[in-house]
């Protein structure tokens, strides 16, 4: 840094300088590994490394690859284009709500201020799938607007000043305003000053005249003036640029990490609605379930017990026929018919059974589990740790449960042995049945899990696959704890 007065400062010359330079580099690099690699390059730069697998590449850190990857030029973009976009929505917004606040006292007020919220939420839209594809931001849509009554204008208009969606839509564009100014001006500085420092060595050798004088200056009060104008200032110049070059993808990421919030809190549906949402959607599922029940019900006893019972009736009709003429045949056929009680007796039993076992009301999950596992056909170990019973309602969903991933290992697992665990995790019920058969169980796969899954989020439950091809493969439900 060379302090030059204004009277002894010579000026520079007008003309530029010219250079030449050429770099050769060669090195050589041996490595361990399970074959060579041999290669060569031409250029510049020339060099030549042995043992390196051809699969594997040298790469940068992520702090040094940062400003040159697509995530940073795309955050980049999103916040420059934040600005003017910030800037029309808060425009309209003011306008349109000032407008409509102003006509209240007139018929038209309602209307226009439902219309400017309106946009708002047609903004909102555009602002998501913005973020959604220059941030990677998924939001979902917020609840639609639904008239409680009628389609007229006034219903629409009432729908739309009722929605906290649309408030939040106004908010996220009064709110994201003064954010977008502040995002922008520090992007913008932080990448205009670190490329500007990092490339000034070489605008300084291709410029050398700035303002009668060599390099930046620095400071000057008339009498003297700082200027970077030697090879050290000018190296150290480059180095702070370069360290503001890599850190600017860092802010720039913090910075759209508030828009991913705003984005997320303001735009997307309310905590409420999702779960009014997640519960229509499990009351459909649990609606299904108990219409595919009645009818597996119906189709039980239309093809099993009702059929005996026509079977029955008409052999007792025949032995009634045959009791004064052939009294020999006449029992015969009861004999035969009360048969046919018993079986149809049995099978009534295994209908009840499946509906709700009286096993587990008298006596709880541990008898009841333990008679499945009399049932299945692999040796089943059961361990039920819990120091009271759960909800009736619980309690029967994690009896069919077990029940019918027993019915899985029978029928699908090739498994020599089972083990089943039931215990208490604070506020949930824990299941969990694991087998030593060949595994490769999915959800999306034909044995009725992905079925049990749904009923289970039906009621706040999860159900955890573990499954590898050659097995074991162990699966956890955990259902939510009810007195």
């Amino acid at each position: 840094m060379h302090d030059r007065s204004p009277e002894t400062a010579p000026h520079a010359p007008g003309t530029g300088a010219r250079g030449h330079g050429h770099r050769l580099g060669h090195g050589h690099g041996h490595g361990l590994g399970d074959g060579h690699g041999p290669g060569e390059g031409h250029g510049p730069v020339q060099g030549h490394g042995l043992g390196v697998a051809p699969d594997r590449r040298l790469r940068l850190p992520a702090g040094l690859r940062a400003p040159v990857e697509g995530r940073h030029w795309r955050e980049l973009g999103y916040v420059l284009l934040s600005l003017p976009v910030a800037v029309a929505l808060f425009t309209y917004a003011v306008t349109m709500v000032s407008l409509g606040a102003g006509l209240l006292v007139t018929f038209l007020g309602i209307p226009v201020l439902a219309a400017a919220l309106a946009g708002c939420r047609g903004f909102g839209a555009l602002e998501r799938a913005r973020a959604r594809a220059l941030l990677g931001c998924e939001v979902a849509d917020p609840e639609p607007v639904r008239p409680r009554t009628g389609n007229g204008p006034l219903a629409w208009s009432g729908a739309v000043l009722r929605s906290g969606a649309s408030w939040r839509a106004l908010l996220y564009t009064l709110v994201q305003f003064p954010w977008a100014v502040f995002s922008f001006c520090v992007a913008v500085t932080f990448w205009a000053a670190g490329w500007s420092l990092l490339t000034y060595p070489l605008w300084f050798w291709a410029f050398p005249v700035w303002g009668g004088q060599d390099g930046i200056q620095l400071y000057g009060d008339g009498q003297h003036a700082f200027y970077l104008d030697n090879p050290f200032e000018i190296a150290v110049t480059a180095l702070v640029g370069l360290l503001i070059v890599l850190a600017t993808p860092w802010v720039v990421r913090a910075l759209t990490t508030v828009d991913r919030l705003l984005v997320h809190g303001l735009l997307g549906p309310s905590r409420l609605s999702a779960r009014v949402s997640e519960l229509e959607s499990d009351r459909g599922v649990v609606i299904d379930t108990a219409a595919a029940d009645l009818r597996r019900i119906e189709r039980d006893l239309h093809d099993g017990a009702q059929a005996r019972l026509v079977n029955l009736a008409m052999e007792l009709g025949l032995a009634k026929e045959k009791l004064a003429e052939d009294p020999q045949a006449a029992a015969r056929m009861v004999e035969e018919a009360h048969g046919e009680v018993k079986t149809a007796l049995q099978e009534l039993r295994d209908l009840a059974r499946g509906i709700h076992p009286a096993v587990l009301t008298d006596r709880g999950l541990d008898a009841a589990l333990s008679s499945v596992a009399s049932r299945c056909t692999v040796p089943v170990r059961v361990d039920v740790d819990l120091p009271e019973r759960p909800a009736p309602a619980i309690e029967g969903i994690a009896y069919f449960t077990v029940s019918e991933l027993l019915q899985n290992v029978s029928k699908h697992s090739r498994a020599r042995s089972a083990s089943v665990e039931v215990w208490r995790s604070e506020d949930r019920l824990m299941l969990q049945v694991v087998d030593d058969g060949v595994g490769g169980a999915r959800l999306d796969g034909g044995s009725g899990l992905r079925g049990l899954a749904e009923r289970l989020d039906a009621v706040d439950g999860v159900l955890v696959v573990d499954s590898p091809p050659g097995g074991p493969t162990r699966v956890t439900a955990e259902l939510p704890w009810r007195r």
